[in-house]
């Protein structure tokens, strides 16, 4: 299936198809979702199978406005409604409780459901003209890098998807940010473009931050997406490496003769001959948007090893700092 520019018409057919139980990936201000209509069990256990995708891992219900929370929610908190308003439409999930008739298969079995109003003007025009809440994890198969062009879920999903909407470059690159209101304490359960503090200021409360894991030690405890060990990750081997430990790393897998993809931040490598270099932005935000994209060009490059260089560690590269810790599976400190 090759991508189809998000104009008025293809929106039409894609909301037809949403309606009849078939599957559509679309822009978001975060990264593409794989759409289906989360009032339907079927079509959404399609979600399932085209991403090869556990069921009992929760699905984002997109919808169109703040007072659509009421169509799938109950016992709203008025912290959701503060929430909503304030960061809405944006790249804020919020976790609550779920009305009855909400299907388990999109809350993975789940009493609660993860709702968000998307800020890109092809999903909210999507979701105006569909009339309901569109399921939409990224469109991408299950753990693997997130696509932010329609290029990329056509290398990934373009046998399975029934039609790709071209939006353009997702703006913000990484997933949203996830806060679970579904209990007494309000819990920051993957962190997003928009930041800890940035929630904590419009709660006047603290955030509980829940580390990842992929099975709760809580039966209690809520899952949701991104939360797994492993997530966001090429093929290819990757590593997080500290900055002053880069050049000895680099020599080492070179006498190995190993090929080397270098995500680098503000390395400045002494000799890059054999090195895959791609120079990552210094400012967060930046770095976010072409992250994904970065890590797709390297990983087809068919290397022995990625390295990347660990950016900074404060608030605003939280996000970052999450995926690339989830999408490296070494770590130079292990050898």
């Amino acid at each position: 299936m090759k991508p189809i520019f998000a104009d008025d018409a293809a929106i039409k057919v894609a909301a037809k198809l949403i309606s009849q139980g078939r599957l559509v990936a679309f822009p978001t201000e975060t990264v593409y979702g794989l759409g289906a209509d989360a009032s339907n069990p079927i079509a959404v256990n399609r979600i399932f199978q085209a991403k090869g995708r556990p069921s009992d891992h929760p699905l984002i219900v997109h919808i169109a406005s703040v007072e659509s929370l009421s169509d799938w929610a109950i016992n709203i908190p008025d912290t959701a409604i503060k929430l909503a308003n304030h960061f809405w439409p944006g790249p804020l999930a919020i976790i609550l409780n779920k009305k009855p008739e909400v299907p388990l298969e999109v809350t993975g079995g789940q009493s609660t459901v993860g709702l968000r109003m998307p800020d890109h003007p092809v999903a909210l025009q999507l979701l105006k003209v569909f009339g309901g809440g569109i399921a939409a994890p990224s469109a991408n198969r299950f753990c693997r890098i997130s696509p932010t062009q329609a290029a990329h879920v056509e290398e990934e999903l373009g046998s399975v998807v029934d039609m790709i909407l071209d939006g353009g470059v997702c703006g913000v690159g990484v997933e949203s940010t996830i806060v679970d209101l579904s209990g007494n304490i309000p819990k920051l359960l993957r962190p997003g473009h928009i930041t800890r503090q940035e929630v904590e200021a419009v709660l006047q409360a603290e955030l509980k931050v829940v580390e990842n894991r992929e099975e709760p030690s809580n039966p209690s405890d809520v899952r949701a997406p991104g939360m797994m060990a492993i997530h966001y990750a090429p093929l290819t081997v990757a590593m997080l490496c500290p900055y002053d430990r880069l050049t000895d790393i680099i020599k080492i897998l070179s006498l190995q003769n190993k090929t080397i993809g270098l995500l680098a931040y503000q390395y400045n490598p002494p000799d890059n001959r054999g090195l895959h270099l791609l120079c990552m932005p210094e400012q967060a935000d930046s770095y976010a948007q072409i992250l994904y994209a970065s890590l797709r060009d390297l990983d087809s490059r068919e290397l022995d090893v990625i390295l990347i260089e660990q950016p900074p560690e404060t608030e605003s590269w939280q996000a970052i700092n999450d995926r690339l810790g989830k999408a490296t599976t070494l770590s130079w400190s292990n050898h």
